[in-house]
């Protein structure tokens, strides 16, 4: 009788290990995801600085855009969470968007080499960017399954382990 409770308190606390070792994973591949999203943001944010120059040199009076882009990029470049984040970035998205539309009424500015290279390096940016969303949202999706799925949510409640958010915001106006 001993040993079949021995056994069953063996079993237990092994259930317990591998749950706490599967949320710690998953936890941690969250916070490599969203790193790899930041990259790929402070990528997309310093290239921003550089297409507004080129575009203030055909667009002079084409500041508000300009400027709206410019201030959104700023304050997207200090932390926030993936759902402030995700806002940020879309209203960004939106303002390249204004940007590429300026641009258009300028023939000598859409020859531009300078002009071309940085759209060609804004565009890889924004895949590169979809590519790691796709991969941070899907490690999230895994890690709040664990800790809404039996037997892990047990462990998850006892040690505090909260959902992670989404990261989301519309590539469209971002193509």
């Amino acid at each position: 009788m001993g040993w079949i409770l021995l056994a069953g308190l063996a079993l237990v606390a092994g259930v317990l290990i591998y749950s706490y070792n599967a949320l710690v994973r998953d936890h941690h591949r969250v916070l490599s995801a969203w790193s790899d999203i930041e990259v790929q943001l402070k990528r997309r944010h310093d290239l921003i600085p550089r297409l507004v120059e080129v575009v203030k040199q055909y667009a002079a009076y084409e500041q508000a855009a300009l400027s709206t882009v410019i201030e959104l990029r700023n304050r997207a470049r200090t932390g926030h969470s993936p759902g402030e984040q995700g806002d940020l970035e879309r209203r960004i998205s939106r303002s390249l968007f204004d940007i590429r539309a300026v641009a258009e009424a300028y023939p000598d500015l859409k020859s531009n080499r300078n002009y071309l290279e940085l759209m060609q390096q804004l565009t890889e940016i924004e895949r590169d960017i979809q590519f790691a969303r796709r991969y941070y949202n899907g490690a999230v999706n895994n890690l709040n399954t664990r800790i809404d799925s039996f037997p892990d949510l047990i462990v998850a409640r006892l040690l505090r382990f909260r959902p992670a958010e989404y990261f989301d915001f519309d590539e469209e106006s971002a193509a």
